[in-house]
């Protein structure tokens, strides 16, 4: 289960808004208590997918049949991941997840999403339709190399 302000929810959603037609991104910082992850910070970061960003990767195709863009794909700078891990580490904090939107496509994970994901972080997806917010949900990757959905909590 991960837990999240409303006021961290709107945060997400507003920066899936504001980046339509891209996707966003973004780190969650926080907490980890047994099976429960609690959001202390959302930290929006820039997408900085590239053509180069996918070079390490096998060949995916695109869901949507659109040529690879910022529209279907994300990425963190590693140099933002590394400086974020240090900040909370400083912080006795923890990155716990990430966030991403899916202009005009379900809030469930593709199999881009699959291929860079990270065993035991949250993956909070948002859906779009056109500029609008649909749906927002979280996915845990699994040892088995499945997405499990994950229950977002809302505190105050």
């Amino acid at each position: 289960m991960i837990y999240l302000s409303h006021q961290q929810l709107q945060q997400i959603q507003g920066h899936a808004e504001m980046t339509y037609p891209e996707e966003c991104c973004g780190l969650l910082l926080g907490t980890l208590e047994r099976d429960n992850k609690w959001v202390i910070e959302v930290r929006e970061t820039e997408n900085s997918w590239t053509s180069e960003s996918n070079q390490n990767l096998p060949d995916l195709p695109s869901s949507n049949q659109q040529p690879l863009s910022k529209k279907n794909r994300f990425s963190i700078d590693p140099y933002i991941l590394l400086q974020v891990q240090k900040e909370v580490r400083d912080r006795c904090l923890n990155i716990i997840g990430i966030y991403h939107s899916h202009p005009d496509h379900p809030a469930i994970p593709s199999p881009f999403d699959r291929e860079i994901a990270w065993l035991y972080y949250s993956y909070i997806i948002i859906s779009l339709r056109q500029g609008e917010f649909t749906e927002i949900r979280s996915w845990k990757l699994e040892e088995n190399n499945h997405f499990q959905e994950e229950i977002i909590k809302t505190v105050a």
